[in-house]
């Protein structure tokens, strides 16, 4: 069997994988100088804006693309099923993956013009990490799916160790390592009962052999009678647990949540950016393709493991971000208790969960990698980087305090950063249409504990500046200023039109 490659379904991907191996290559062959990190960061650039202009082209066409496909007969299911699948939730994920990429890259820009890390392999890495990051939307089988995840995740505990003699990027290395293999392994574990059970790797006849799925109370019998269309339902079930359970490694779900705050402070700024919206949206991006569709039909199944999911992970997540004094680790902990606010809709399992959390999870991308550019800017000059160094960041620089103020309120969901107000309400909506109204109380509470944290750093900013003065200040990296400039005006853009991102989600 041979099967037809359509290149402008796999273009995005395949232009960051060409980009990837040209820039080797020109590092490789061209001095170690200023100007070639300055070209790579260039070339770099340019192949993710490229790649972002794929995905506008696909978008504009408006029809779905399907590539890497079986005829029907091969699998007994009446049409055929294809490995990529480019649609509304693949154009979304990877519009929301190469947007923040723009910023991430500009972050790296800066960060490696001060030396000690090797750029050509910096900017390989990041590349491959975006290639995967962008397939895995588009996947629609086990092996792809499960290739494209691992394809974002080992590119990056190689980017947190390529700081080198830094022993605590190496620590958050070897954590992050550990976490990823460990997930994967739960995973392989649960994907490897799914195509047991139903004998197809492909999503949509794992669908049509699954079927429907018991109520809940009659799992225990079915378990011995067996499931719909003779699948053993207790099987079933670990095979979900397990794949719940290796994606919410990759989104740091409690009870998985542990590696966050120390990987995130331990790697560079950019990385814990890619980490806290790239990775993050990767990871997101896979659980919704194999619940919506894969489970689409097991929902009593899996969604109150969810919304369980869900209800920990904001709580514990906005706990931690209260005892927290530096930065980065407050961000951490803050993104972990963002991806509960990201699970919740899918823990009631209504037909517009997956619209909602991609909605909330758009505009949460271009908050938060806005609030670490304008860390990583601040990080320049204060080294501890806490959130007291913060302090009077208005009185000598207002624009870099002005953006991450309205950052911060965005984060919060207070006015005027109506952008993240807007996508709480799109989730608090979706909870309570969707019967789930203890998960609504427990996201209103945690919302309100949220505005401490949050308020606290913002007033940080205004506060007076201590006698000392504030130490002087380098000049401000014109790739972490344009960075910092492009997620505000994509998040001004979301609090004045957020049908911008609605609309599309839904």
């Amino acid at each position: 069997m041979i099967q037809s490659i359509d290149y402008a379904a796999i273009a995005p991907p395949l232009i960051l994988a060409l980009v990837a191996g040209l820039v080797l290559l020109l590092d490789a062959f061209l001095p170690r100088t200023p100007r070639t990190r300055s070209l790579l960061g260039l070339v770099t650039l340019a192949g993710v804006l490229a790649a972002l202009a794929a995905v506008v082209a696909q978008a504009v066409r408006g029809t779905a693309l399907r590539t890497f496909c079986v005829p029907a007969d091969l699998g007994g299911v009446g049409r055929a099923s294809c490995s990529f699948v480019v649609d509304d939730l693949t154009l979304v994920f990877g519009g929301v993956v190469l947007a923040a990429a723009i910023v991430v890259v500009l972050l790296s820009w800066a960060q490696l013009a001060e030396g000690g890390i090797p750029t050509g392999e910096w900017y390989f890495l990041l590349l491959c990490t975006l290639t995967g990051a962008v397939t895995l939307p588009a996947s629609r089988d086990l092996i792809m799916l499960v290739v494209a995840l691992e394809l974002v995740s080992l590119p990056v505990f190689a980017l947190t160790a390529l700081k080198r003699y830094d022993a605590r990027a190496s620590e958050a290395a070897i954590k992050l390592f550990l976490v990823s293999v460990i997930s994967t392994a739960v995973m392989l574990f649960g994907v490897s009962l799914l195509y047991g059970l139903t004998g197809s790797v492909y999503l949509d006849r794992i669908a049509a052999r699954l079927g429907g799925t018991p109520p809940v109370a009659d799992v225990l019998a079915q378990t011995l009678a067996g499931g719909p269309a003779g699948v053993p339902s207790g099987v079933l079930t670990v095979a979900i647990v397990l794949v719940l359970a290796g994606f919410a490694f990759k989104v740091a779900a409690v009870p998985f949540h542990f590696w966050a705050g120390d990987v995130y402070q331990g790697a560079p700024v950019p990385v814990a950016a890619l980490l806290s919206v790239i990775s993050k949206a990767a990871g997101f991006a896979g659980l919704i393709v194999v619940l919506t569709i894969a489970l689409a039909g097991q929902a009593r199944l899996w969604a109150p493991i969810v919304a369980v999911l869900a209800a920990l992970t904001m709580t514990v997540g906005n706990l931690l971000a209260l005892r927290q004094r530096h930065a980065v680790r407050l961000l951490a902990w803050s993104s972990v208790a963002q991806s509960g606010y990201i699970l919740a809709p899918l823990g009631v399992a209504g037909k517009s969960a997956a619209a909602a959390s991609i909605a909330y999870l758009a505009i949460y991308a271009a908050m938060n990698v806005g609030a670490f550019a304008v860390v990583m800017l601040v990080s320049r000059t204060k080294a501890r980087n806490e959130l007291d160094d913060y302090r009077g960041l208005a009185f000598h620089n207002p624009a870099a305090a002005l953006a991450l103020a309205f950052f911060l309120i965005c984060l919060a969901g207070l006015p005027p950063g109506l952008a993240g107000l807007f996508a709480k309400i799109v989730v608090f909506r979706e909870i309570v249409q969707g019967g789930g109204a203890w998960l609504a109380v427990v996201m209103a509470v945690n919302t309100v504990i949220a505005l401490y944290y949050y308020i606290a750093w913002t007033a940080r900013l205004f506060a007076p500046v201590p006698a000392a003065g504030p130490s002087a200040a380098r000049t401000p990296s014109r790739p972490v200023a344009i960075a910092v400039a492009v997620a505000l005006v994509v998040s001004v853009a979301f609090s004045i039109a957020p049908q911008l991102v609605l609309s599309a989600a839904g």
